[in-house]
């Protein structure tokens, strides 16, 4: 099977939204924690997702990274190679999209480089350069209120000038409704323009299609998880894939199930209260008993042993944001994240060593420690549970068969925790 493409993501529930809309796309995915081990060249899969944890870290850091994913993705002979970064575009001021992309582009000779963190069926929409979150602009949505990268401007052209050395273009949504040929036309005009870094329109799935025709023979392609779709749809519709009977298939488990959920989104409090209201056990912990070396985590793993059974469970530490403002006043930002992934980390190790087979982890940074944790190397992409949110299966590291959904804060319906486990079956 040949590796069609290799995509670097810079977070872990990033990663695995950009593969499971590749597998709806069509193509056999699988994705891997941190750079590929080495005799990863042979994968059997059509495209291979890089997951690391390069968002909010230093810019020079991440760009020392993300070329290492790179470099272990070309052994693999990949054809193309697509940059996933966050559908609300967040990074720090200094970066890390605009540095990264800069790095890739330059190092796989590329002369032109899309930006399209659009992701309609979420909600995420780009319009004359600015960026919505359903009906509001980006810096009005919530995320200018993110705890670590506060997103307080729309303008993506902008927000991209900022991080490079390059005045970005933008694909207006007319020429995108004009079709793939109308943006190719566009594309030449801008490389005569000398323009290589653009902002690409986009407003609803339709036009995801029309992009990723337009783009299926780029080399580098940036952007969020909506553009897969489009381009597994163009590669397999030209027979550069292989078509496959059910490319998102997992080998059934039925074990015990346990949700932990470090987000603090509204998105994923309100999930939790929804899990709660359906009859769902949860356990609250807070990060300042963590912090201060309290029996709070010794509790809590004690409250779930004696709690696995056919129903899932749920240990959280989400909070209402004035309970993250008076625990980050206490601990500070950074430890307080610290103690939470700490806590979840060694939660996760626990409760599979007691059998626990199916896990969902809500969270980008607690999604990151527990998959480290647990020592996971790479995953196969399993069922949709809501857009942009898959089951995945473990395929290489300490515990193989383990299946587990990584879902981003802000990422999936009301009903997400229930949902989980019925999709599964």
């Amino acid at each position: 099977m040949v590796l069609w493409l290799g995509c670097i993501a810079d977070d872990f529930t990033g990663a695995t939204d950009m593969a499971s809309m590749l597998v709806k796309g069509g193509l056999r995915t699988v994705q891997t924690i941190g750079v590929p081990p080495d005799g990863f060249e042979n994968i059997a899969a059509d495209a291979v997702v890089v997951a690391l944890k390069t968002r909010s870290i230093p810019a020079e850091d991440a760009v020392a990274q993300s070329l290492e994913a790179l470099a272990a993705l070309r052994k693999t002979k990949a054809r193309r190679f697509f940059f996933k970064y966050c559908s609300t575009f967040d990074s720090t001021a200094a970066g890390n999209i605009g540095p990264v992309a800069a790095a890739l582009e330059e190092e796989l000779r590329a002369d032109w480089v899309p930006f399209c963190p659009a992701l309609p069926v979420n909600g995420r929409t780009v319009f004359n350069g600015h960026l919505f979150v359903g009906d509001s602009l980006l810096n009005e949505s919530g995320m200018e209120m993110h705890p670590l990268n506060p997103m307080r401007d729309s303008d993506l052209r902008r927000v991209l000038a900022a991080q490079s050395t390059t005045t970005p273009g933008l694909i207006p949504a007319r020429v995108v409704r004009a079709g793939a040929d109308a943006v190719r036309r566009a594309i030449v005009e801008h490389r005569r323009k000398d323009i290589h870094f653009s902002i690409v329109d986009c407003v609803d799935d339709a036009d995801l299609d029309v992009l990723g025709d337009a783009f299926n023979d780029l080399i580098l392609v940036t952007g969020g998880s909506g553009l897969a779709v489009g381009l597994g749809k163009a590669w397999v519709r030209e027979r550069r894939v292989e078509e496959h009977d059910d490319p998102a298939a997992l080998e059934p488990r039925e074990g015990p199930g346990v949700i932990l959920s470090g987000s603090c989104s509204q998105t994923t409090l309100a999930q939790v209260r929804a899990f709660e209201a359906q009859g769902g056990s949860v356990l609250r912990i807070d990060p300042v008993e963590l912090a201060n070396g309290t029996s709070a985590l010794a509790e809590a793993a004690q409250w779930a042993g004696a709690g696995l059974g056919s129903k899932p469970i749920a240990i959280v530490a989400s909070d209402t944001p004035d309970g993250v403002a008076a625990v980050q006043s206490e601990l500070g930002a950074e430890k307080a994240g610290q103690v939470i992934e700490q806590a979840f980390a060694q939660l996760a190790r626990a409760l599979v060593s007691n059998g626990v087979e199916r896990l969902v982890v809500a969270g980008g940074e607690t999604s990151g420690a527990v998959v480290s944790a647990l020592g996971v190397e790479a995953m196969t992409i399993g069922p949709e549970i809501d857009p942009g949110v898959p089951w995945t299966q473990v395929v290489q590291g300490e515990c193989e068969g383990l299946c587990l959904a990584l879902k981003s804060g802000n990422f999936g319906d009301e009903d997400f925790f229930t949902k989980a486990f019925e999709v599964l079956g």
